[in-house]
């Protein structure tokens, strides 16, 4: 299995494919990287040389902000957002969508999953009324 930039990716599968299990390579980016590197897209990653792998790891390196780099900057620009009090920051905060989306409805994915509000009963809301009135 071979490993570029802390990422063990998967050996079985092509390694256009493969590099996208790098967090900040998608498809496009993958192909750039290769076909800077001169390999063959449709090339198994198993089947890749040492030397190749050293070319696409120095690539990634050189021109790339992957993995933990790139994770650190977006946390820091969220944080920024929320320090300075933007509406985007305040999204952010409460965890709701930021780019616009509708709340109402939908939006499960940011605000998890629904939370019921109960409805007070008539024989419940007397029930909690009657101890209040023999009180007096």
């Amino acid at each position: 299995m071979p490993r570029l930039v802390g990422v063990d990716i998967p050996k079985e599968k092509r390694i256009e494919i493969s590099l996208m299990y790098i967090y900040g390579i998608g498809r496009t980016l993958s192909n750039k990287i290769l076909k800077s590197a001169n390999i063959n897209p449709d090339k198994r990653a198993k089947d890749l040389t040492e030397e190749e792998v050293a070319r696409i790891a120095s690539i990634i390196q050189r021109d790339y902000k992957v993995e933990g780099d790139l994770r650190r900057e977006i946390s820091a620009n969220i944080k920024r957002l929320i320090d300075a009090g933007t509406y985007r920051g305040y999204r952010h905060r409460r965890g709701l969508p930021v780019r616009g989306q509708r709340s109402r409805t939908n939006a499960r994915t940011r605000k998890g999953p629904r939370k019921t509000v109960g409805v007070i009963r008539a024989k419940a809301a007397a029930a909690t009324a009657k101890p209040a009135s023999e009180k007096k």
